[in-house]
């Protein structure tokens, strides 16, 4: 009866007892199932790797002796056809060295003279030479005959510059551009200049239109448009010295004729005749297409006519 009043007070405490070793068996029945999977799926995976690994290497192996048998076979091949070339270009080679040793035999006994041929080149390249040196010194000469005029030219240059620019020389009161007083000799323009004369420009005679139409009226190329007085005879003077224009030129700018502006210069009506003019053309277009289509229309009739012709002509050949 003690036993069973102890295990009576114990009862509740041997049911939490059950109920917690219950649930930490279930907690660690999961860990348990999740690491006995794990250990299965990395013993599975040795076991394919390992599978696949000798799969690999006995396909390599295989794949190393036929790429080996392939490669000596193609190698041999290759062997082959490079002896059978060798000895092609030998054969060649001494077959060329036997044309040539007999053919330059051939040609010296009886086509040509070695030693004539000799000499006639020999002389050839002497008279080569000769023409060489005789042509290079025609070229030396032309070459200094052209610097010769060049310089010629460009002294002429420097002369007439001289002479146009006669008036910038040294006076006694004023000293030219050349001529600086801060300078100990004077510029070699100042000596050219000193040596030539000053140029002298020519009058150019103005030939006077004389007409009376209007319209040289009305361009202002009449003498009576503007009054023009005439040209008085040269007065005996020494020209001014310096750049300035000649009284022609100046009289020409001055009287140039009347330029009308394009609103003057163009009808008022142009652009009704443009159209009667595009007008006109598309007529004659259409005309000629028209006769174009005609022409072709009995041409395809003449052709059709000429087939039918031929035909009936077949026929009756056939016929008898």
């Amino acid at each position: 009866m003690a036993t069973l009043a102890r295990l009576q007070a114990r009862s509740k405490f041997v049911a939490q007892q059950y109920y917690f070793r219950n649930s930490v068996v279930d907690i660690f029945r999961k860990k348990e199932y999740d690491a006995a999977v794990k250990i299965q799926s990395w013993f599975r995976g040795c076991q394919v790797r390992a599978h696949i690994r000798n799969l690999h290497r006995v396909a390599t192996i295989i794949q190393k002796w036929w790429r080996s048998y392939s490669g000596r076979q193609e190698y041999q091949l290759i062997v082959k056809f490079a002896s059978c070339a060798m000895k092609m270009n030998l054969y060649n080679a001494m077959a060329v060295r036997i044309q040539r040793r007999w053919r330059g035999y051939r040609i010296r006994k009886y086509c040509f003279n070695y030693f004539y041929l000799k000499e006639y080149l020999k002389a050839v390249s002497e008279t080569n030479d000769a023409i060489r040196e005789a042509l290079e010194e025609f070229a030396e000469m032309k070459e200094r005959e052209e610097k010769k005029a060049d310089l010629e030219r460009e002294e002429k240059k420097r002369d007439y510059q001289a002479r146009k620019t006669h008036y910038l020389l040294s006076t006694k009161q004023i000293p030219g551009i050349y001529n600086s007083p801060f300078r100990k000799d004077p510029d070699p323009w100042e000596l050219r200049l000193q040596k030539a004369k000053p140029l002298t420009y020519q009058r150019s005679k103005v030939k006077q239109k004389r007409c009376i139409s209007l319209s040289s009226w009305l361009a202002c190329t009449s003498a009576r448009s503007f009054p023009r007085s005439e040209i008085l005879p040269p007065i005996d003077r020494k020209q001014c010295q310096g750049p300035f224009r000649d009284i022609t030129e100046v009289l020409e700018q001055r009287y140039k004729p009347l330029e009308p502006t394009l609103w003057v210069a163009e009808p008022i009506s142009e652009l009704k005749v443009a159209r009667e003019e595009f007008r006109r053309q598309e007529w004659m277009r259409d005309v000629n297409d028209n006769m174009i289509s005609k022409l072709y229309y009995h041409h395809l009739i003449s052709s059709q006519s000429m087939e039918n012709y031929i035909q009936k002509l077949d026929k009756l050949s056939k016929a008898t």
